[in-house]
């Protein structure tokens, strides 16, 4: 870490007021953007997906639970990986506790992936995670909302990934995507964020991003090379030691 300003409370506190009112600007200008996602148009989703999971096979209208919003995590875990992607993990973490909240407004928070699901609930048990996890392993569910990639894709360098703007090299893909199902039952799919449009959704990010040393990604090989299962941190291990070598 680079040698930082030392400053008295008082004009600690003349800078602090004059980052909040960007702050607050930042702040509105999320409270629109929200606006303009919600006022995105919808579509309607016309194919039948029927994922398995540990309580037998379900449609994508049966994953609402009965709800009218649904949240799908893309989880990235093909079908012949033995345990799930650990960048995924590092959100996943974060879900259990999330979910009775969201079940409180109405919407039903699911991840899914294209590894069977006894691979999937084998290291869903390993992790010691609740949330309900879906296999898309029968269906072109991954494919059609961009989240898995056949290997003429990933071999042409097209750019095929966050709606054509980027390549990516593997076969899976993290994503999140968002769906609502009306009295009718009718299922229209609302919004789809990828990459950095996942950051918003990573809490430990977002408490990093409030600290002097932040992220601290500099200089890695790629910004989530740190990033560990949790059961696979080693002791010590960390910003303290980065600091210090």
């Amino acid at each position: 870490m680079q040698p930082h300003k030392i400053a008295s409370r008082e004009e600690w506190l003349e800078a602090r007021k004059a980052l909040m009112a960007h702050e607050k600007e930042f702040t509105r200008s999320r409270d629109r953007l929200s606006e303009e996602r919600r006022a995105l148009p919808w579509v309607r989703v016309d194919k039948t997906y029927v994922f398995d999971g540990a309580a037998g096979r379900k449609t994508l209208a049966d994953l609402f639970d009965g709800r009218h919003q649904l949240v799908v995590q893309h989880f990235m875990f093909a079908p012949d990986w033995n345990e799930g992607c650990k960048s995924c993990s590092f959100w996943a973490d974060q879900f259990d506790r999330m979910i009775p909240h969201l079940s409180a407004r109405d919407t039903t928070l699911v991840a899914v992936s294209r590894a069977p699901s006894h691979k999937l609930e084998a290291f869903k048990a390993r992790m010691g995670w609740s949330f309900d996890w879906l296999s898309s392993a029968n269906t072109d569910f991954n494919f059609d909302y961009a989240v898995s990639f056949k290997p003429d894709e990933i071999n042409s360098s097209a750019k095929i990934y966050n709606f054509g703007t980027s390549e990516f090299s593997v076969e899976e893909a993290p994503g999140i995507s968002a769906f609502y199902r009306d009295e009718a039952g009718t299922v229209f799919h609302t919004y789809s964020c990828f990459a950095r449009g996942l950051d918003m959704m990573n809490a430990a990010y977002q408490y990093l991003d409030l600290t002097p040393l932040g992220r601290h990604e500099e200089g890695l090989s790629y910004p989530m090379a740190w990033v560990r299962l949790h059961d696979q941190y080693e002791p010590g291990s960390g910003p303290a030691d980065c600091c210090n070598s």
